[in-house]
């Protein structure tokens, strides 16, 4: 892996002084002027580019870990620029075009500076600027913009350019050929399709952002409650949200119906985590009294300007009616952010940002125009077809001599030839489309899936790169309890009776204790923190661990109106209890109401405990082992407390949550003051179950040599533990762990470990990502994509697209996303195939992705049979049309050079439509029915899946020998009919088309690898529609000719010569060097 990254070696200091004394030498020459300031900005990049000179594998003695530099340097050159003509001619006149409408499209639109902004209580008027209205657009185009969109969308191709200028062309009477219908009507067709099929997703967008935008929603006002619609809501509005509604905007949370003055929302629409966030009301106003007392007092929220993060939130509260006046520091806690969901209470909250500026719309990219490389593809063969018929026509011209007005012949040959470039590719290959569309929703094997991007089928057959996320996709996300384990005995699903039985027994021992004492909410225990140390039974032990899960948690029951207790949300299996992200909610200090003894539990990862606990020799071993079975590991503690303690640490941590400045440093250092010497209880192992057939799944991409990387906004541990058990990294792989890196030169020593790593899957945290492609974007990813999968943790929605966009930049390859969430749809639009699974975690995804599916398993069926079967059927079908155009040109090269170069039609009106529709088109467009091997064989060996990234199913070889079988054909067709023509010219035409149209069908024949009986009708009905308009063609045929055995044997032999040897030549490379598929279809 090491050994195929292009690095720069150190430049000696000689050659770096060589060319300082260079630049100055070039410069002071110059003489001063607006570039005289040059010198100062070159010598300052060479001086600070030590470390990009630097190759990326030195040792750590060698490496100055100097800070100042990092933020001066500019990214690692990757390769030298390119200058003058050959700059221009290599693409640069490409950027400069791009460059230019770029600057006019900022020039129209000019963004606007967002800015902090001071929020006045139910006072919208108030706001110093304009904010965006609130509402939803996800459309592409407007009325005025839809057909100039369509139109440019359709045109930008050559093909369909090429097309709109030859049809233009007939209305100049010197150039006119043949009749108009002939040119027009197969493009009004297309373009009726395109504009058709656009106006359809364009209404149904429209009709899903007109739902979203006319929600009602109550607003507080002067006069009381009025509803409002989404849309309508402002910047200022204080709104009320009931439980189990959208927030509609992002607001800071003011009151609750929870006496508490906390609620929970459901974010799985933002974050894609399907666990309940805690979200806490600003203390002033929840205090009040009344809701109308919110327009009582004069208050006003300090909002920071609207950005990407949805982790984080500064802001102040401040009431200014008070003496002294009041002021609460604001964070991520006190905030609702649009696109979630009220789970407990009703909620009343200012509106602060709305509409463009939310952070759920921010996190939104914008949905491209995505297009298959197939059509690309055939855009670059279409290209070099045109280059082949302006020399062709050139040749005509300079046989004829520039006779006469040669320009106006040179335009004509033009005309002649421009079957070349058949208008039929384009309305066969969206025909084609629209059936491999048809055949995946009716696929009985993978009921539920939906097509939603009808343009891109042949594109689920050219991946090499699957993106996907963890919950929701590869997980059912739903927790299992599995293991026990206390040091000296573990207990799994199979003993969970012995638990109960010992919980039993422990009870029994503290209620005798107890003197026969009524039985407490909270069963009283002995005081062990003052006695001697002493080898407990193992029914306390089961006792105290069981008790401390049963206290130690997030757990949220959700009290229905009946009094019933409903279900209840478990925030998450294993609380994230690293650093920078421990709650005093979830370590929480409990006191025993019999003993008056308070007890500090905790629970949190392993990696995180280890520190914390007492010293122990088993939990690193069994924590490996849990982990190894795939299961969620937790570590649970427990320490004794005096009275004294908890009042000294209540006292500082309630001091730490009023400070303004760095408050949540100050909280987790008092709370850290608590976290030591703990007594270690137990060790738990959940399992978050795997959907069904996710494992056999992912080794059959893997196989088809598909490179899976998993993208996840959860830990590290928990993304680790989930490759495993999935299989997306095997059990005998290594994984390097990639340390958290906050600087350059932390990022470039990592760098230099993870290469020293050969064939182990890397595993990622979106900082150290972020930190990575800041400085060494191209090392990276280079590195990345030698690795056989990649697990990138913490990843927020625009990093997930960000990484697929790399992935298309650094390889140019195909790559797929695949997510369950709202928090997904930003890579899903942003991938060249986007695969939404309709899941717990709402419809988002599946609305905004190109296929829609219900369960991660059909992506095997999806890629493996319909993307394969897709990409070779139109391979095929785009390369025989192309056969058929350019066989028909070929003929009419030879009839021009034989009768003096004229430029006249050799077949023209109804000849040339019909050639082109009735006759040929049922048999070629027959090709999308075609497969070389059964749906069941492709499923087995996903290893013939790995051949198409090859592209060699169309390709210039296979597309020359196309090209040769054309020239050879219509040679043969046109020779031999003015060979054995006798008199009549007349003849000619009927000789050499009826030849043509035969050899069009059994080319299709030839072509094909599996007879569908609908193929045979094809045919049949093709040579009937031929045979049956002969009678009706007089003006073109001479009807007592075609009815004698001379024309018979005439067109026979001519038939023959053109495709014998083309049969013979295809059964020999089936013997000698037969395809990958025939081994197996054989």
């Amino acid at each position: 892996m090491a050994d195929q990254i292009p690095l720069y070696p150190v430049r000696s200091a000689a050659a770096v002084a060589a060319a300082n004394r260079k630049r100055a030498a070039y410069f002071s020459a110059a003489g001063p002027g607006p570039g005289a300031d040059r010198p100062s900005r070159y010598q300052l990049e060479d001086e600070s580019a030590h470390l990009d000179e630097m190759p990326l594998m030195m040792s750590e003695e060698g490496f100055e870990n100097d800070e100042s530099d990092y933020h001066t340097l500019p990214r690692a050159r990757i390769m030298r620029r390119k200058r003058g003509l050959e700059w221009f001619v290599c693409g640069g006149w490409k950027f400069l075009c791009t460059s230019c409408c770029d600057w006019l499209i900022n020039i129209c639109q000019r963004k606007r500076e967002l800015k902090a902004r001071t929020v006045w209580l139910g006072c919208p008027e108030k706001c110093e600027e304009k904010h965006p209205r609130n509402s939803i657009k996800n459309q592409k185009y407007n009325i005025f913009t839809f057909i100039p969109g369509v139109l440019y969308e359709q045109f930008k191709f050559f093909l369909n350019l090429y097309f709109l200028i030859v049809s233009c062309s007939q209305f100049v009477p010197a150039l006119k050929i043949g009749y108009l219908y002939t040119y027009w009507a197969p493009l009004g067709f297309v373009l009726a399709v395109t504009i058709m099929r656009e106006a359809v997703d364009e209404f149904r967008r429209f009709q899903r952002d007109k739902e979203v935008n006319s929600q009602l929603y109550s607003k507080l006002t002067v006069r009381g409650k009025v509803q409002v619609k989404s849309s309508d809501i402002q910047v200022g509005d204080l709104i009320i949200v009931e439980k189990n509604q959208r927030i509609p905007s992002d607001m800071v949370f003011l009151r609750t119906s929870e006496k508490a003055g906390s609620c929970f929302i459901r974010t799985d629409q933002l974050d894609g985590e399907t666990d309940w966030k805690l979200k806490v009301a600003v203390s002033c106003t929840q205090r009040l009294p009344a809701l109308g007392d919110l327009f009582s007092i004069n208050a006003y929220v300090y909002a920071q300007k609207p950005q990407l993060d949805i982790h984080s939130f500064e802001g102040t509260f401040t009431r200014e009616d008070s003496d002294p006046p009041v002021h609460e520091s604001l964070s991520i806690e006190n905030t609702l952010w649009a696109s979630t969901v009220v789970a407990s209470g009703t909620v009343i909250g200012v509106v602060i940002y709305t509409g463009k500026e939310t952070r759920s719309v921010m996190n939104t990219s914008n949905p491209k125009n995505k297009v298959g490389l197939l059509d690309l593809e055939l855009n670059q063969l279409t290209k070099a077809l045109f280059l082949a018929l302006v020399a062709l026509s050139v040749v005509m011209v300079t046989l004829q001599g520039f006779a006469g007005p040669w320009y106006r012949s040179l335009f004509r040959f033009l005309l002649l030839f421009s079957y070349i470039i058949p208008i039929s590719l384009r309305v066969n290959l969206d025909m084609g489309k629209a059936a491999y569309g048809w055949m995946i929703m009716k696929d009985e094997n993978i009921p539920g899936t939906v097509v939603r991007t009808s343009t891109i089928p042949e594109e689920l057959g050219r991946l090499v790169y699957l993106l996907t996320d963890k919950t929701g996709t590869l997980t059912q996300n739903e927790m299992v309890f599995k293991r026990l384990h206390l040091g000296t005995v573990s207990y799994g699903t199979d003993t969970m009776d012995e638990i109960q039985n010992h919980l039993v027994n422990a009870y029994a021992q503290t209620q005798c204790q107890a003197g026969g004492s009524s039985a407490t909410s909270t069963p009283p225990r002995k005081a062990l923190s003052s006695a001697p140390k002493v080898r407990r039974s193992v029914s306390s032990r089961v006792h105290e661990a069981v008790k401390a899960i049963a206290l130690c948690h997030n757990v949220t029951p959700v009290y229905e109106a009946r009094g019933a207790a409903g279900e209840t949300e478990v925030t998450e299996a294993d609380q994230d209890f690293s650093d920078d992200n421990r709650t005093y909610q979830a370590s929480s200090p409990d006191e025993d109401e019999s003993t008056a003894e308070i007890t500090f539990y905790m629970k949190g990862a392993d990696v995180a405990m280890a520190s914390i606990v007492q010293y122990n020799d088993w939990l690193e071993e069994e924590c490996g082992n849990m982990a190894r079975e795939g299961l969620r590991t937790l570590v649970v503690a427990k320490r004794a407390l005096t009275e004294e303690q908890y009042q000294d640490f209540e006292s500082r941590y309630n001091q730490a949550k009023l400070s303004l400045h760095d408050r949540t440093l100050k909280v987790a250092a008092v709370v850290e003051s608590l976290e030591r010497e703990m007594e270690l209880l137990c060790l738990t192992g959940v399992e978050d179950q795997l959907q069904a057939d996710v494992r056999p799944t992912l080794e059959m991409l893997r196989n088809a040599g598909i490179k899976i990387w998993m993208l996840t906004g959860d830990k590290l541990e928990t993304a680790t533990c989930i490759a495993k058990s999935s299989h997306l990294v095997s059990r005998t792989q290594d994984t390097h762990v990639f340390r958290p890196v906050t600087s350059r030169g932390e990022a470039h020593l990592e760098l230099n470990a993870f290469r020293r790593k050969h064939d182990c899957a890397l595993v990622i945290s979106g900082d150290s990502l972020e930190v990575c492609l800041k400085y060494y974007e191209h090392e990276f990813v280079e590195l990345a994509c030698q690795c056989p999968a990649v697990v990138c943790c913490r990843c927020s929605p625009t990093q997930k697209a960000h990484i697929v966009k790399l992935l298309q930049q650094h390889t140019g390859r195909r790559t797929c996303a695949i997510g369950d969430g709202g928090n997904d749809v930003s890579m899903i639009q942003a991938a060249d195939c986007g695969i939404g699974i309709e899941g717990k975690e709402g419809r988002q995804a599946s609305l905004a992705a190109d296929f829609s599916i219900t369960r991660f398993k059909h992506v095997g069926r999806l890629l493996m049979v319909h993307g394969r079967s897709s990409y070779k059927r139109s391979a095929a079908l785009g390369q025989f049309v192309m056969h058929r155009g350019l066989i028909i040109s070929t003929m009419q090269a030879v009839f021009s050079s034989v009768f003096y170069f004229a430029s006249v039609p050799l077949y023209q009106g109804f000849l040339m439509v019909g050639y082109a529709t009735v006759y040929t088109m049922f048999p070629v467009f027959s090709l999308v029915l075609d497969q070389d091997v059964k749906p069941e064989m492709a499923m087995l060996y996903p290893e013939l899946y790995k051949d198409l990234t090859k592209g060699r199913s169309l390709s210039f070889k296979t597309f020359l020998i196309w090209v040769l079988i054309s020239i050879y054909q219509g040679g043969i067709l046109m020779f031999g009919a003015l060979v054995l023509f006798e008199s009549e010219f007349v003849h000619v035409v009927a000789i050499s088309f009826t030849a043509l149209v035969l050899t069009e069908l059994l080319m299709v024949a030839l072509t094909v690898r599996t007879w569908h009986w609908l193929m045979v009708v094809a045919e049949l009905l093709s040579l009937g529609c031929y045979v049956a308009s002969l009678a009706f063609l007089n003006e073109y045929f001479d009807v007592a000719f075609i009815t004698t055995v001379t024309f018979v044997w005439k067109v026979s032999a001519i038939t023959v010569v053109s495709c014998l040897p083309l049969y013979v030549l295809k059964y020999l490379k089936r013997k000698l060097s037969p395809p990958s598929y025939s081994k197996l279809s054989s």
